[in-house]
């Protein structure tokens, strides 16, 4: 994905956490079915597969993804498009809480800020800057 692309959907995803509380209520109920997934750390295929197997987000499947969505993987970029691209068209029905990995300073020692730069060179810095802003 084009980094001006990157950089627009990252504004928008900072700018819709930002009107959020910072704790996310989420109830069920016996008719209605919330997935729960955590530790994803870059692999992409990981999240296609819960996906495969849950659905995809969407008004009657809501999901909670408990943090640790970055490091140690390949695709960690990939998924954070994924996950705020869904997180904006279904904010009701998808929530993101922070885990320990997306922090700076784990990001440098795990291998997420070596991966932002490698795959956008020119505008590396300002995408990394913009998540951990995010973040």
């Amino acid at each position: 994905l084009h980094a001006r692309y990157v950089l627009h959907l990252l504004h928008e995803t900072r700018k819709h956490l930002k009107q959020l509380p910072n704790i996310s209520h989420v109830s069920t109920c016996y008719s209605e079915e919330v997935t729960v997934c955590g530790d994803l750390h870059g692999q992409l295929d990981d999240l296609f597969l819960i996906f495969y197997k849950n659905g995809l987000p969407s008004p009657s499947k809501s999901y909670v993804f408990n943090g640790d969505f970055v490091d140690r993987g390949k695709q960690s970029l990939e998924i954070l498009i994924v996950l705020f691209t869904f997180l904006l068209i279904y904010p009701k029905e998808v929530h993101l809480n922070r885990g320990n990995h997306e922090d700076h300073m784990v990001n440098l020692r795990y291998g997420f800020t070596k991966e932002v730069m490698q795959k956008y060179k020119v505008h590396g810095k300002k995408i990394l800057k913009m998540i951990q802003n995010v973040f």
